[in-house]
């Protein structure tokens, strides 16, 4: 997608640089450039295995200390 600001009549570099810095902002190319700069790498197969026993024991864990605690 090109952005286009053409320079107007009696209209200052300043202001023009203004304008066009406000048009790429509005468009969110920045956006779309920098998320594509700083993006996460997908998980292993390893990673996501482990990562599920681990939810699974921290939950088997919650539920034991919650039948051990002291009745209210």
């Amino acid at each position: 997608m090109a952005l286009e600001v053409k320079k107007k009549e009696r209209e200052s570099s300043q202001n023009l640089v203004h304008r066009f810095t406000k048009v790429v902002r509005q468009s969110g190319i920045l956006l779309q450039v920098r998320g594509k700069q700083f993006r996460k790498r997908a998980k292993s197969d390893l990673a996501k295995k482990r990562s599920a026993l681990r939810r699974v024991q921290l939950k088997a864990e919650k539920i034991i200390a919650e039948k051990m605690a002291k009745p209210k």
